[in-house]
């Protein structure tokens, strides 16, 4: 049965039903409101409203009625996680390799979205699907902190953070070659390679590339090889790989963009973890860093 919440206006203050809604409904979405009002599920002294612009004057009896969360066409998976931190609005894990984040025609099963279906039991879905949000992505080979929302609420607001740079994504990898300085700034747009589509390729912006910026420091020295962090600005696919084959310096195991390097071991994946996240919480405003131990030493 549908679950419903009345409301009764209580201030003399003339106000957007729609902006009136977004301060009662603090875990949903201005979007996920306006898809009620236009879908009939919001009610003013017992009739359907859809209009977002109606004004609301005291005494007002206001109803909203929730649908029934659809459920996902996808079959949840007990497929174990490494949980970093979860409550009931984020989760964050430490994504293995070989993970892929979404179901695709090559991946039918297995995928960290099965997982979370299975693992999240109450999950509140997003757009009134009962599915996680998947706020940034990891490449299948590339290990580490990934953050999901269970909201639309939260969803929103974490994509927020990751746009306007105030959240942190730091990472650990090896690298090709022994670099003679110790710190620098990538800045190279970053674009679909122009003769294989399923890769990347530092491309004008004027010729359909886009920003992309990676911060990068020496950590160690160790032979041949480097021990790098890298700190995104931007969250191009595949930026830290693109942006170290563009520096002369492959991170070590890339299959794509390691110009087909051997180092004579055997490595479950490229050497590139995303070893720490750090937030703010979309509800608390507490900050959140959550910290990935690689599951193999870059040393």
């Amino acid at each position: 049965m549908p679950r419903k919440i009345d409301f009764i206006v209580e201030t003399a203050t003339v106000e957007r039903l729609d902006r009136w809604l977004v301060d009662q409904l603090e875990d949903f979405s201005r979007s996920r409101i306006q898809t009620l009002l236009q879908d009939g599920y919001i009610r003013i002294n017992g009739a359907v409203c859809t209009n977002r612009t109606s004004k609301l004057k005291l005494g007002d009896q206001v109803r909203v009625t929730f649908p029934k969360t659809e459920p996902l066409n996808l079959e949840p998976e007990d497929i174990p996680l490494d949980v970093l931190f979860e409550d009931d609005h984020l989760i964050i894990i430490n994504k293995p390799v070989g993970m892929v984040i979404h179901p695709s025609p090559g991946h039918r099963s297995g995928t960290l979205v099965h997982a979370l279906l299975f693992h999240c039991k109450h999950l509140a879905g997003i757009g009134g699907i009962e599915r996680p949000g998947i706020v940034h992505r990891l490449d299948k080979d590339t290990t580490g902190a990934l953050v999901v929302a269970k909201t639309d609420v939260a969803l929103q607001h974490l994509q927020t953070q990751l746009r306007e740079k105030t959240a942190r994504r730091e990472y650990l990898g090896v690298v090709f070659g022994s670099s003679q300085e110790v710190s620098g700034t990538i800045n190279a747009p970053i674009g679909r390679h122009p003769s294989d589509r399923k890769k990347q390729a530092i491309i004008s912006e004027d010729q359909g590339g886009r920003a992309a910026v990676t911060h990068w420091r020496l950590q160690e020295r160790l032979g041949n090889y480097s021990l790098m962090h890298f700190q995104l600005e931007t969250g191009r696919t595949h930026q830290i790989r693109v942006h170290c084959q563009f520096m002369g310096n492959s991170i070590v195991g890339d299959p794509v963009y390691g110009s087909g390097r051997s180092i004579g071991v055997n490595l479950p994946g490229q050497a590139l973890h995303a070893w720490r996240l750090s937030l703010v919480h979309p509800i608390g405003g507490e900050p959140v860093v959550a910290i990935a131990p690689p599951a193999v030493s870059f040393t």
